[in-house]
């Protein structure tokens, strides 16, 4: 398979071309300095890219079977909309080259899974640290489900770096009103790249959490 990995520098990123060159796929990865991505493979094609413009990203979506987006970012503490913004580019540049297929990582607590990571994460984190954060993942989802693509969100609870266990609970109903989930960031990307030829999920949200 031929699949463009978007983040590719942020944990889970990195996780999924690792995965994905240990699957035996074509991997490009979209990274915007190329240092942060050290790995080399005869598989890996590397493209120097920002979703934030719209015209870095034709070379890296020409020719894909699929697209999985890690996308992320740090600037939590104000108003932004890089998250929907960006994917709303890349959207518009699968549409351009004809790549259908689409899986994108928000997380567990937006949209109408608010209440699924627990209280701390829903009267808290939500509202006094991340909101912004929260704010543009919902405006993300928003945008990936009326594409038109064959969309999958997948919506991890907290995430960490603990090893790839590939022993996980998936489904709409995944999390918990009270207590925190969590997933190693390993296991998602597992998931993630289930999701490019599993197709039970296409056109829906979807959860994951140990």
């Amino acid at each position: 398979m031929r699949v463009l990995i978007v983040g590719a520098s942020g944990g889970t990123g990195r996780a999924l071309v690792q995965q994905a060159l240990a699957r035996g796929d074509a991997v490009t990865a979209l990274v915007r300095n190329a240092a942060r991505l050290p790995i080399a493979d005869p598989s890996l094609t590397v493209v120097l890219g920002d979703v934030m413009k719209p015209e870095t990203l034709d070379a890296a979506v020409r020719g894909q079977d699929a697209v999985l987006s890690a996308l992320g970012h740090k600037q939590w503490f104000y108003p932004t909309r890089i998250l929907s913004i960006g994917t709303q580019n890349l959207i518009d540049a699968m549409r351009r080259h004809g790549v259908r297929r689409l899986i994108v990582e928000t997380a567990l607590g937006v949209g109408d899974a608010w209440w699924q990571m627990g209280l701390y994460y829903t009267l808290f984190v939500k509202v006094f640290i991340l909101p912004f954060y929260f704010f543009d993942k919902g405006r993300q989802e928003a945008l990936v489900r009326v594409s038109g693509l064959d969309w999958t969100l997948v919506r991890p609870g907290a995430l960490n770096n603990g090893p790839r266990r590939g022993v996980y609970r998936q489904g709409p109903r995944v999390g918990h009103w009270l207590r925190t989930v969590r997933v190693s960031r390993a296991d998602v990307a597992a998931f993630m790249l289930d999701q490019v030829t599993d197709h039970r999920y296409v056109g829906s949200a979807v959860g994951i959490a140990n």
